[in-house]
């Protein structure tokens, strides 16, 4: 399942003293049993879902009435090893940071120091989009609201898989990516405007997000467990390994560090200090009283409301019959989440992805519910079975076996990817060759946004390489015609991408496009975005 079903859900659906308040362990209570409605077996449904979609490790929380009634971690920390997850295990939430960067900039709105509706080159004159209008109105509330006209994932091969590039590079080059549509038309997600609201935030505090991050919210909740980036992950014993499938199994890969992205993706955490996080969304920015006994918040009620406010409305697709009961009534994004209902009551949620971790939080405000599922692994599948089975456990619904309905339909549309792939090769020209000599083919390819990409022969095959992302280097094996197929080095990208070469009228190579060949591979392998012309050689006198 690709990072769309997990981020998105569209598959289915600071003062010492308030340190004080907040800075101890939550106490755990059982969470297989809900005040209202039937009993439910936690630890039975988790160990169910790790095996039925491959899933080495899963940490849960769960806030409710203002109490935390789990905060704790199933299976292993790595496969092949025997470590165990546990409250305190540290990972990966990606996109789930984009609620803290949100709040970050609601505390500014607080301060005074800039409003939603400012443009946003009145805090980053330098900002600029591809079209003119727009890069004169974007406003900072534009920026967090996924309708910017972006293309879904518009950009992000500037910084996934792990590149060279720097935020400021990643800011400016914004200028030089074509929108898909209109502006303001229409919802699609994209990570890069949220990489500006961090920059923007930093500008503002004088200190990098990272440090803005722990000041402002992090020491004040108590989350003294989570981190800002992978290096401070190293501080770190208890830190769950990230694993991807190769060959069909989930096994352990190297971690992705994104110090470029952090305002999209840069929160790393644990269970028990995501449960102190969701009690104080559910608070309204509330964190405890100072020793004089007065009110401490992060936030204004007025800035809560503004985070929960449907901002861009996103299509409500038909679910699969089984999965009936799931569709929302209505769907949209707010300020650094997603907006929907479920069983009658709004539900404030997000999912997060990096490769080897797939997140989700959700909360219910109605029911002062808090619900946080992190796993080590990439499986969208096993957070929609989770989602479901925790929701209607702590709202008091009847239960149905989404563990069973979800892993059916899993495997039915693993069935399917693999049946398209599989008539695609059935189908192409098998007997065609390429219209040139492969070394006609060598040669740099230069696209306006991301920059060069090298095509070399090694050992009479063709290898591709990306300049500015080490691991993105693979052998390409002829398709068909002018259409080549590159098999990244590293497999557990699962993203092999077509390359194909449009020649001129004298035979030379003009252009060359990229698109992946699986519908499953993550869309911020964005590889359908790129133009690439050849460069051109100086000539020398």
């Amino acid at each position: 399942m690709n990072r769309i079903a997990a981020a998105l859900l569209i598959a289915f659906s600071a003062t010492g003293a308030a340190v004080a308040q907040t800075a101890a362990a939550p106490a755990t209570a059982a969470a297989g049993t809900a005040a209202h409605g039937p009993a439910y077996n936690l630890q039975a449904d988790v160990e169910r879902v790790m095996k039925e979609f491959d899933v080495p490790g899963i940490a849960i929380a769960v806030v409710k009435d203002g109490k935390v009634l789990a905060a704790e971690g199933f299976g292993v920390r790595k496969r092949g090893e025997p470590a165990r997850v546990d409250g305190k295990t540290i990972f990966e939430i990606a996109s789930n940071s984009k609620a803290f960067t949100a709040a970050a900039l609601g505390m500014l709105v607080d301060q005074g120091k800039l409003a939603w509706d400012d443009p946003v080159i009145k805090h980053l004159p330098d900002f600029r989009m591809y079209d003119a209008y727009v890069t004169a109105e974007m406003t900072i509330r534009d920026l967090l609201v996924h309708r910017s006209g972006l293309g879904l994932g518009a950009g992000d091969l500037m910084w996934w898989p792990t590149t060279t590039f720097s935020t400021d590079e990643i800011i400016h080059n914004l200028r030089y990516i074509k929108p898909a549509t209109s502006f303001r038309n229409s919802y699609a997600y994209d990570n890069l405007l949220y990489i500006v609201a961090g920059k923007i935030i930093a500008a503002k505090s004088g200190k990098t997000w990272g440090e803005t991050m722990h000041e402002w919210i992090l020491n004040p909740i108590g989350m003294t467990n989570t981190t800002t980036s992978l290096e401070e992950n190293a501080k770190f014993a208890n830190v769950s390994a990230p694993h991807s499938k190769i060959n069909g199994k989930a096994v352990p890969v190297k971690p992705m560090p994104v110090a470029n992205a952090v305002g999209a993706v840069g929160i790393n955490t644990n269970a028990e200090d995501i449960a102190r996080w969701m009690q104080v969304l559910l608070d309204g920015g509330r964190v405890g009283k100072d020793a004089a006994g007065k009110e401490v918040r992060l936030w204004s009620d007025k800035q809560a409301r503004e985070m929960w406010t449907a901002q861009t409305p996103m299509a409500i697709n038909t679910p699969r019959p089984p999965l009936a009961a799931t569709k929302p009534n209505f769907y949209a994004y707010g300020l650094g989440f997603q907006l929907r209902d479920y069983q009658g009551k709004l539900v404030a949620m997000h999912g997060g992805a990096l490769q080897g971790f797939y997140t989700r939080v959700l909360l219910v405000p109605e029911a002062k519910l808090g619900i946080a599922i992190f796993t080590n692994a990439e499986s969208g599948p096993s957070l929609n079975a989770l989602q479901y089975r925790l929701l209607d456990q702590h709202l008091g619904v009847a239960p149905t076996d989404w563990i069973g309905r979800i892993a059916d339909i899993d495997k039915e549309m693993q069935a399917k990817e693999a049946a398209r792939i599989k008539g695609e090769v059935a189908t192409r020209a098998a007997g065609s060759k390429p219209s040139l000599p492969l070394a006609s083919y060598e040669g740099e390819y230069e696209d306006p946004w991301y920059g060069k990409a090298a095509i070399r022969r090694v050992n009479n095959r063709l290898v591709m390489s990306f300049s500015r992302t080490p691991d993105l280097t693979g052998e390409m094996e002829h398709f068909q015609h002018d259409t080549f197929i590159v098999r990244w080095k590293e497999r557990n990208f699962n993203a092999d991408a077509y390359v194909t070469f449009s020649l001129d009228h004298d035979g030379s190579i003009e252009r060359v496009r990229m698109k992946p060949v699986s519908t499953e591979t993550d869309f911020s392998y964005d590889f359908q975005d790129l133009l690439f012309v050849p460069v051109k050689k100086e000539k020398k006198v």
